[in-house]
């Protein structure tokens, strides 16, 4: 009889946790100086930040190839590196983001990694954890009321036109039917109607401020630097206009500080922040970077998406606006998802295919040219699966041995640490070789059109660039408002490239289309949305939540 293949959450169950405070002694920190949330979860105050470590330390990046709906395992692969590098005697810590509740009952099912690269405790940290959403939900959600008491109003009125308000409310479910609604109904006592709606808390500005923010006063700069709207006589409204910051600030007080926990084997991960990495920044917080870069001699991190979003931001958002320098990237890719770009359909995703192989590696190839032209060779993780072919594993490492880089089997997900120590090694020679010189792709300083063209040309191989009618009226604003020189942040389908989730592997000539601008003067950056982005989900037609379960001693199943 075949033996029983254990779920995700199995694995974690079973696992014999230390005590936190076990798990921060080993980042030199004492059980005094954390917060603890139960017996294994904590806050690490910002005071461990230390910038000259910062700078002599070093930062490794976990992208991938364009992925399929399933994902190619980055999470997975940055968990089993950094068991793999503590393995072979680096002091590593991985620093990721926190799940999003929309994903783990929608689609996915969690996003802690999965089989024997995981960190945990599993249940909590796709669920509530330590209450960061929450906090950032309810900040979001206190500028919202405040915008509408000051509709409503008499002695205080800002004269806003509510027909421009651009800040909606949030929550962190995937909810459909609160993408559009209509406020303020039922009498004078109820407010001002008016059209509203609710993105998914990922989507907020508040996360991706809380992600770039350097400390506090950073922080409550820029909350008061949220744009809200304009006046009756067009003059722009801001969060500080209505005096919002501060109280803000105090909802993410606890927030603000990184989240500590471990990972199967007992290795620090630094989990804080969870933006998504098609329509925000999609990269874990700029402190909590910093405090594993502080704590340890090696940074594990993984950015959302394929290397064309969130590689491409955390590059050149990320780490120009926080002073990282990232030593070494890989690349995760599946070959999986290599008959996918060669054209395999869904049902044919782990039938062995040579010839499908072959063609989808156009796309990996790409974005090792792009990761390149960053000045960064990357090594290729080949995310293992039991349908992989040694013909299909041999014909990657050809293909990127041809382009200069080394392709390594990954086997953390059904090993381990053990399955991830040749990854690690390669890894180490990359960073040690020390040819690696990261350079952003573009300039802050460039027109915004410059700067979309950049990276439409140069990372999606674009012919160029078209803007529609109201785009190039978005713009216009955005010159207005003086917000020209900040970086850009592409919304773009995650599944192509290109905008067109069909155009597969590697596109040739196509156009990018900026249908409409949105920005982020907070966060600080400024939004081009190519084609229909979506800010607040829905569920598919059969939720994961309808796998879980919870018996009468509080153990979880169905999360994954």
């Amino acid at each position: 009889m075949a033996t029983k293949v254990q779920s995700d959450i199995e694995i974690a169950q079973a696992a014999k946790l230390q005590h936190i405070r076990d798990i921060a002694a080993k980042l030199n920190i004492g059980e005094d100086d954390i917060e603890m949330y139960g017996k294994y979860k904590a806050k690490i105050p910002l005071k461990f930040i230390n910038q000259d470590k910062v700078n002599q330390n070093t930062l490794i990046l976990v992208t991938a190839l364009t992925p399929t709906p399933a994902g190619e395992g980055k999470t997975t692969t940055s968990i089993g590196l950094t068991e793999g590098l503590n393995k072979i005697g680096k002091k590593t810590t991985v620093v990721l983001r926190e799940p999003s509740l929309g994903p783990v009952f929608g689609i996915k099912g969690g996003a802690a990694g999965g089989g024997y690269a995981q960190v945990v405790p599993m249940e909590d940290i796709n669920l509530h954890f330590t209450g960061d959403f929450s906090a950032i939900e309810k900040a979001n959600n206190l500028l919202s009321a405040l915008i509408d008491n000051n509709l409503q109003s008499k002695t205080n009125n800002l004269n806003i036109d509510p027909r421009t308000i651009a800040w909606k409310r949030v929550m962190d479910m995937n909810d459909r039917s609160l993408r559009d609604i209509v406020i303020g109904l039922g009498g004078t006592g109820n407010g001002i109607p008016r059209e509203d709606g609710f993105n998914i808390t990922p989507a907020s500005e508040v996360m991706a401020i809380l992600c770039m923010a350097e400390d506090f006063e950073d922080l409550k700069s820029r909350l008061g630097n949220i744009y809200v709207g304009m006046t009756f006589d067009k003059k722009p409204i801001y969060a500080r206009d209505l005096k919002a910051e501060n109280a803000m600030a105090i909802l993410l007080k606890d927030a603000i500080q990184p989240n500590l926990v471990q990972t199967l084997e007992g290795n620090p991960a630094i989990i804080h922040g969870g933006p998504f990495a098609n329509i925000a920044q999609g990269t874990n917080t700029i402190i909590a970077t910093k405090m594993g870069l502080s704590l340890s001699d090696y940074v594990v991190t993984e950015a959302g998406f394929g290397a064309d979003l969130g590689a491409e931001k955390f590059l050149d958002i990320k780490c120009v606006s926080g002073g990282l320098k990232p030593k070494a990237t890989v690349l995760v890719a599946t070959i999986r998802a290599l008959r996918h770009h060669g054209g395999a359909t869904k049902d044919e995703y782990n039938t062995p295919s040579a010839e499908r192989v072959s063609k989808g590696l156009e796309n990996l190839e790409k974005h090792i040219e792009n990761m390149q032209k960053f000045g960064l060779n990357p090594v290729v993780a080949i995310n293992a699966f039991p349908t992989d072919t040694d013909e299909e594993v041999q014909l990657i490492k050809n293909r990127c041995s041809a382009k200069g880089v080394q392709a390594i089997l990954a086997r953390g997900w059904a090993d381990g640490g053990n399955g991830m120590t040749d990854l690690a090694e390669a890894v180490v020679a990359e960073v040690e070789k020390g040819q690696n010189n990261f350079k952003a792709l573009y300039d802050w300083n460039m027109s915004v059109k410059d700067k979309i063209e950049t990276i439409a040309k140069e990372i999606y191989g674009a012919d160029g660039v078209e803007y529609s009618k109201k785009a190039l009226t978005d713009l216009k604003k955005i010159e207005e408002l003086g917000l020209n020189k900040l970086p850009v942040c592409m919304a773009k389908t995650q599944k192509s490239f290109s905008d067109n989730d069909a155009l597969l592997g590697r596109p040739t000539g196509f156009m990018v289309n900026v249908r409409e601008f949105e920005f982020a003067a907070g966060a600080g950056f400024v939004i081009p949305i190519l084609g229909v982005m979506m800010r607040m989900p829905g569920l598919p037609a059969v939720p994961a939540s309808e796998g879980m379960s919870i018996d009468n001693n509080g153990v979880i199943s169905g999360l994954s």
